[in-house]
């Protein structure tokens, strides 16, 4: 057997490799990797063992030729490379070279073939965009409304569709959720991308080390099994299960107790944004687990192995908590990604993107015990919600899909007249043969016509908007004649908000009132 493996040298293509390399019916392995990435040798010297497994490709998956040398002969291509925050905010272009483009290079050369391989494309909860208790939990099929300026988001949005919508035999589509991986630490402090953390946005989070054994997982339960009817051409989303559902405090608290402090002693409730991040607990996270059993690690886990192979972190509990904070966290104000800069610098678009304005970031309490936190039992208003039973999967407060969602094989064609008007849309084909891959003829409510199939609309919650072929995020307006969005959107945005968020062409943040 022949596979190929992109993003090898990331976080979870390490934890990956790691995996395969155990599977002994694995003859060769391909990989992508960029010229100028320097992890491809400490890697290689790693698997030394498996050097005559191994054919390295230099070059760039935008590169098509690339592609098409690196997929020939193959039996699976396993698509793990991506541009992802905070790289794809300083480097917007890149995201979209390798999130967009490389993903469509990567899937006309494999549609090309006569045999194709098997493709496992790697999708985000990124997709779902903003979540709130309103609405914490999520699954396969809910609205994919990407946050205002997550070029990642966007761009990933639009590899999956190219994916979905291709002529690709056998593929499956797997939304991985935030991942504890053993660089996070170090990613999370050279830049201000931690202050787009929610402190009560909903988070399921799973460990690089259990992300791999799922994708080895895949390859050897399909090399025993027929995994045709319950696995392949599906999405499903990669969690960590329920014992990992906490939130944006949570996951900051716990990384603080190494040092013997909590989220409060190191921030303060004006450092992080109130909206506009990415996450949701996955009601549907137990049926991949229930097919590859690979929900393995704790949240707790984690901490606590972080903890033993880095003592230096146990140092910081003799360190004063307010040195920490100048020098750990305040010093990260002066990054263009914190919202101290966006203020200080006038950024008013993002400023009201991740804040709802300029007023809202400024009247933020600098006292803990003036914000409300849903850890605390409280809601927005200060009201008593209680946190625990809100994680329990059984209390899930889902939306209204305007279908049964749990009727996976009979969808009739008054099922998709029913989404695509509750869309603010038409169905324009006039006949629909219950097969969910069959291409179907759209309407939005901006009267543009798009092709896509029942699976892509209904199963993985696709619907064509601006924010499909520009840098446009339309949602405000979207959602006034669209109830499918409206339900997640209003959530944490006001049905008065009119505005239009986009980038320039030279990645600028803009907003305009529609």
């Amino acid at each position: 057997m022949q596979i190929v493996v992109t993003g090898i040298t990331g976080n979870m293509g390490q934890a990956t490799l790691e995996e395969l390399v155990k599977l002994d019916f694995i003859d060769k392995f391909k990989f992508l990797v960029l010229p100028d990435d320097k992890r491809i040798k400490k890697l290689l010297k790693k698997y030394k063992k498996f050097k005559n497994k191994f054919e390295i490709i230099y070059g760039n998956i935008a590169e098509k030729v690339k592609c098409q040398k690196l997929v020939a002969g193959c039996d699976y291509v396993i698509n793990l490379a991506a541009v992802i925050p905070p790289h794809s905010d300083q480097h917007p272009e890149k995201a979209i070279e390798c999130n967009e483009v490389g993903a469509n290079a990567l899937v006309s050369s494999i549609e090309e073939l006569e045999s194709q391989p098997k493709y496992i494309h790697i999708s985000t909860v990124a997709l779902y965009g903003n979540r709130n208790y309103k609405h914490a939990w999520g699954q396969i099929g809910d609205p994919l409304l990407v946050s205002p300026y997550d070029i990642y988001s966007a761009t990933k949005l639009r590899g999956e569709f190219r994916v979905l919508e291709s002529k690709i035999k056998t593929w499956v589509v797997l939304r991985q959720t935030a991942m504890l991986h053993k660089n996070m630490l170090s990613d999370n402090m050279s830049d201000g991308l931690m202050f787009h953390t929610c402190f009560n946005a909903p988070l399921e989070w799973a460990t690089a080390h259990d992300s791999g054994v799922l994708i080895a997982s895949i390859l050897k339960e399909d090399r025993e099994k027929d995994l045709s009817k319950v696995f392949w051409k599906r999405c499903f989303n990669i969690g960590g299960g329920q014992v990992n559902c906490i939130t944006g405090y949570d996951t900051l608290n716990d990384g603080f107790k190494m040092i013997g402090g909590s989220t409060k002693d190191f921030f303060k409730p004006y450092y992080n944004a109130t909206r506009n991040f990415h996450g949701m607990w996955f009601y549907d996270g137990n049926l991949l687990n229930e097919l590859f059993d690979y929900q393995k690690q704790t949240t707790d886990m984690y901490w606590q192995k972080i903890a033993k192979t880095h003592k230096i972190y146990s140092a910081g509990k003799i360190v004063p908590k307010g040195l920490i904070s100048t020098f750990a966290i305040k010093r990260l104000f002066k990054s263009k990604n914190s919202p101290a800069y966006w203020a200080k610098h006038k950024d008013e678009a993002k400023l009201i993107a991740y804040f709802g304005s300029r007023e809202a970031y400024e009247n933020l309490s600098k006292d803990w015990s003036k914000f409300n936190l849903l850890v605390e039992n409280k809601d927005e208003n200060g009201e008593f919600i209680d946190y625990q039973s809100l994680r329990q999967k059984e209390n899930a407060k889902l939306i209204n899909y305007y279908y049964d969602i749990d009727n996976y094989q009979n969808i009739t064609i008054k099922d998709l007249q029913k989404v695509a008007e509750a869309h603010g849309g038409k169905l324009l084909s006039d006949s629909f043969n219950g097969d969910l891959y069959t291409k179907l003829d759209w309407l939005t409510q901006d009267g543009e016509e798009f092709t896509a199939s029942a699976f892509t609309v209904m199963k993985a919650g696709h619907w064509y908007n601006p924010i499909y072929r520009e840098n446009v995020w339309d949602f405000d307006r979207l959602s006034k004649k669209d109830k499918i969005f409206a339900q997640i959107w209003l959530d944490s945005h006001d049905a008065n908000e009119n505005n239009r968020y986009y980038f320039d062409e030279n990645f600028n943040a803009k907003i305009e009132k529609n």
